[in-house]
């Protein structure tokens, strides 16, 4: 299979296989007008099996909802056919406006103009809890 070079874009790679799916939903790829190309469970030396997403395109990409989703993607920008930036995503401390508090009685539910904030509580078992209402979060 031969997927194109991207002249200037961006590469996310070592996404956990399976994963690359909900990342080109969350991002909301599908609005772009350039190619974009999702490679799943390719064969990858270090982790086995990888999601890979190629976008023929410079854009803003939300890091914290990376790291959040998958802290082991990395970013690769592309310009002129080189990488320029590589940046390793990892647990973001706040996550603004993914999630949404599941607790009936958190402020959240009746303020809905009050923007989700999560906070990490504890990253080795990456839990985070709503800043209202100390709610646990689920993924």
């Amino acid at each position: 299979m031969i997927i194109g070079q991207i002249k200037d874009g961006i590469v996310l790679d070592h996404i956990t296989a399976g994963r690359g799916m909900d990342i080109y939903k969350i991002l909301e790829l599908d609005k772009l007008d350039c190619t974009v190309a999702l490679i799943e469970r390719a064969v990858s030396p270090k982790m086995g099996r990888k999601d890979i997403i190629k976008i023929d395109q410079a854009m803003d990409i939300d890091f914290d909802v990376l790291g959040y989703i998958d802290p082991g993607i990395t970013v690769n920008t592309i310009r002129d056919g080189e990488v320029v930036e590589r940046r390793q995503m990892a647990l973001p401390e706040r996550v603004v406006g993914v999630l949404k508090c599941k607790n009936p009685r958190c402020i959240t539910s009746v303020e809905q103009e009050l923007t989700q904030e999560f906070k990490l509580t504890d990253r080795k078992n990456q839990v985070y809890r709503c800043i209202y209402c100390d709610h646990k979060a689920s993924k």
